[in-house]
């Protein structure tokens, strides 16, 4: 994992200084409301409906356990007890007060922790898939690459007012489990016919209120140019985006207006002036980069290594975790193992305090001392030696997370919607709850498979509606909240956006029109079809005939 050096550690610590002074300034009248906004947004912090809220950056979702107990102890003197894993892997806490924010964030830094640059409209925190690094299936460890892009980003001068906040994920194998292609800028690390390793750019990507799906504008990158690109790109886009409309501001509407051929050549030519220069990125510098994330002192496979059997004809719910909750390791003898923060009675993402010091206690014991959040609001324990998941299974049952949930319907992204959100129309949090009380059988979960629910609360889409197999949008219409639902999205390699069902729906009748897609999946599907496979099969006529033509509690 990258540690500070210095020039890293000097930076935020002078950051916090220089936040705490404004802060005091601004509860003194010195500073007006406009120009505080500016500067509190710059430090991650948000005025939501209630209180304020602090986002902290979590550098492509990887911790240490001791961050991890840092953010414990912040959410039990500055906040109620509890923090809030997000869809770009940080950590939001939705309680500070304003005063407080500063010592936060000096607390942060002891840490090398920070919230620099999760807000406002800057390049934001690059995500990457969560099992980088470990999964047996990928081209290359996309971390380093990671952290040369936060490093080049990180305060960049020249890109600290865009037209609109810049988002970019790097996947780095054919299962994308990054969303790469719903961002401003998707990387793809792929080995060409010749053998070698590059990206392939993708631009324009993203969902909010225009939801597109990102084109590729370079088929093979060379890696020692990563840097030079992505600054072309940037720059290309920071003059000629629109800034009189937020609302057409972010890539996807230039790089739509212009053409991906258009754009890619504006690209060229501005990359033209500085590829082969400054950003050129050495193989020295390349590999002392990775030498950050060479991989743990693995044991033996014959150490890390025993039968399961008995544990598994012993425990039936070991069992049944160990299928869902856990995955192929490229080291023989280890699993990475998911972390389901979807339990009945929490928001999906929301960790107490106690989970997160048992959380990080079981790091330390189980898995090298690090831990990842995943896009999906999942954490993830990548080094896991299978000796141990026993062992795992039971102590993650005494902190409540050892629900055998990932990948079903209530292994769900949910906004926070109108419990938190000032922009929200709708609730969200209520369908969370009664989604789990509903479908509380696990064996019908496990009977329909793989399913990705998705809800936002507004048209924003922080919970991803557009690309969930199943998405549920809520908006206000005639001073009531209503639901739309859209069917067939996915933020995989094989990326779509879900279209709209029809009519919009009473909140009240959410969870039922939910049941009724799944008994037409349930009754048309063929072995083995998952419930995308038959909605790209069959089409919305079968779904729209039980949905609207037996339900009469929809809204106009």
């Amino acid at each position: 994992m990258y540690a500070y050096n210095q020039y890293d550690q000097a930076l935020v610590d002078q950051r916090v200084d220089q936040y705490r002074d404004q802060t005091r300034r601004y509860l003194a009248g010195e500073i007006p409301e406009d120009e505080f906004r500016i500067l509190r947004l710059m430090n991650g912090l948000y005025i939501q409906r209630l209180a304020p809220m602090l986002r902290v950056a979590i550098p492509y979702g990887l911790m240490k356990s001791e961050q991890l107990r840092t953010m414990a102890e912040i959410s039990r003197v500055y906040d109620k007890g509890y923090g809030h894993f997000t869809t770009r892997q940080n950590m939001q806490f939705n309680w500070p007060t304003l005063e407080s924010v500063p010592d936060i964030l000096a607390d942060l830094a002891k840490v090398q922790m920070h919230a620099i640059q999760t807000s406002g409209a800057c390049i934001r925190n690059t995500t990457t898939d969560p099992f980088a690094g470990v999964s047996a299936d990928e081209i290359e460890d996309t971390r380093p690459w990671c952290e040369l892009i936060r490093q080049w980003s990180s305060l960049h001068p020249e890109f600290a007012y865009l037209p609109r906040k810049f988002k970019i994920a790097v996947s780095g194998s054919a299962s994308d489990r990054a969303a790469s292609q719903v961002h401003d800028v998707g990387l793809h690390l792929y080995r060409n016919d010749a053998g070698e390793v590059g990206f392939e750019v993708l631009v324009g990507g993203g969902l909010g209120r225009t939801p597109v799906i990102g084109k590729t504008v370079k088929k093979f990158l060379e890696p020692q140019e990563l840097l030079s690109y992505l600054e072309a790109v940037l720059r290309v886009y920071n003059l000629n985006g629109r800034r009189d409309n937020k609302y057409k501001a972010r890539i996807k509407i230039l790089v739509n207006a212009l053409g991906v051929d258009t754009f890619g050549e504006m690209v060229e030519a501005e990359w033209e002036q500085l590829k082969g220069g400054e950003l050129r990125l050495p193989w020295s510098e390349i590999d002392r980069v990775k030498g950050f994330f060479t991989g743990p002192d693995y044991l033996a496979v014959e150490h890390a290594q025993n039968d399961l059997a008995d544990a598994f004809a012993q425990h039936p719910q070991f069992a049944t975790w160990y299928r869902q909750n856990t995955r192929d390791h490229k080291q023989d003898g280890y699993r990475i193992v998911v972390v389901a923060l979807k339990n009945q009675l929490q928001a999906p993402g929301d960790v107490s305090h106690q989970q997160m010091d048992g959380m990080a206690a079981l790091a330390d014991e189980f898995s090298f001392g690090e831990l990842r959040s995943t896009h999906d609001q999942n954490l993830v324990l990548a080094d896991v030696a299978q000796r141990d998941l026993l062992a795992l299974w039971s102590k993650l049952q005494d902190i409540d997370l050892a629900r055998a949930n990932v990948g079903t319907l209530t292994d769900m992204i949910n906004c926070p919607g109108l419990d938190f959100c000032s922009l929200a129309n709708a609730e969200t949090l209520v369908l969370s709850r009664q989604i789990n009380e509903t479908f509380d059988d696990m064996d019908y979960q496990y009977d329909i498979g793989d399913i990705q629910l998705k809800i936002s609360g507004c048209i924003n889409a922080c919970g991803h509606h557009h690309v969930g197999h199943i998405g549920v949008l809520g908006v206000e219409k005639g001073g009531k909240q209503v639901y739309q639902f859209t069917l067939g999205g996915s933020a995989n390699e094989d990326a779509s956006l879900g279209k709209t069902l029809g009519r919009s729906i009473e909140q009240d009748q959410v969870v039922v029109v939910i049941g009724q897609i799944l008994d037409v999946y349930v009754e048309l599907r063929q072995t083995d079809e998952t419930f995308l496979q038959l909605v790209r099969r069959v089409g919305f006529a079968p779904f729209k005939e039980r949905v609207y033509g037996t339900h009469q509690r929809s809204a106009a």
